[in-house]
């Protein structure tokens, strides 16, 4: 792990071949020796960067477990440097769930498994994948602590809130964001920008967001990958084809940000809950029509 204020981060923005994980494991391994090269603390792919998004009836054939030989071999190559890439986890209870591994020194250190499954527009999550059920930070240093949420866990607000109380000081967003996904009236590439600033902006947290390009079906992916600073300053960004995107982002950024603007100091546990219960017994009673 990295023993500086200072992490260097890199984004690791792929084409994903759909259905091949054989070609998929490849890109990886690639990508992971050319982070190392760089000198990398963390290496961030997009969601779902071992299989493709939109696979369908294919996720039986393409779910692995946690324990498989392909996370070892990711594991293994990338070292002491974190590598978080995106797969299809099945459970020992046969679910299956689109999951971010983050893997350091030949082992797991940290999963995410994503908790608002996109079923809308031409996506179709819901039909394949469990939702995970927690929000949870893992260390990346003395002073660093980071969580994951995977694309549509960013348009619930509530999780990233849930993630800064946690403690996160740094937020890795992997995605796989088409141009078609929600439909043309919807501004994915600029809905993304204004999602992302707001979020490193209001809780002083650099967030890094790896996207994929290519075309999958009937959806086009538009990279864009970028890594945000804790004031929302776009540090790095990728543009619209493969590539491995660096830069370092400082820990007292993070203090100097949070110290301007106290959004995590003054969030309201207490009333949170209490407002939350308190919905919950209202919005629970079948019978009740209540527009909140």
């Amino acid at each position: 792990m990295p023993n500086s204020s200072s992490l260097k981060i890199g984004v690791a923005q792929v084409e994903t071949v759909p259905g091949d994980l054989v070609a998929n494991l490849q890109k990886h391994l690639a990508m992971i020796e050319a982070g190392r090269a760089q000198g990398l603390d963390i290496l961030l792919f997009p969601e779902m960067s071992l299989t493709g998004h939109n696979v369908g009836a294919e996720t039986l054939r393409l779910a692995i477990f946690r324990d498989d030989a392909i996370v070892g071999e990711i594991a293994r190559a990338s070292g002491p440097m974190c590598a978080i890439f995106g797969l299809i986890e099945e459970s020992v209870s046969a679910q299956f769930f689109n999951t971010a591994i983050a893997v350091r020194d030949g082992g797991i250190v940290f999963i995410h498994r994503k908790i608002n499954l996109a079923t809308y527009g031409k996506l179709e999550e819901g039909k394949h994948f469990a939702n995970g059920r927690y929000v949870e930070t893992f260390e990346m240093g003395p002073r660093w602590r980071a969580s994951v949420l995977i694309c549509n866990d960013l348009w619930n607000p509530p999780l990233v809130h849930i993630a800064a109380v946690h403690g996160a000081t740094v937020l890795f967003a992997p995605i796989s964001s088409a141009v078609e996904a929600v439909g043309f009236e919807f501004d994915n590439p600029g809905g993304w920008a204004v999602n992302l600033q707001f979020y490193a902006m209001t809780y002083g947290m650099p967030v890094i967001m790896a996207n994929r390009i290519g075309v999958e079906g009937d959806l086009t992916f538009w990279g864009g990958s970028r890594i945000l600073d804790a004031f929302g300053k776009t540090l790095a960004q990728a543009g619209e084809g493969e590539e491995l995107i660096s830069t370092e982002i400082d820990y007292e950024h993070v203090r100097l940000a949070r110290y301007l603007l106290p959004t995590l100091r003054d969030s309201n546990l207490g009333l949170i809950d209490r407002e939350v219960d308190r919905l919950v017994r209202i919005v629970g009673v079948p019978e009740s029509v209540r527009i909140l």
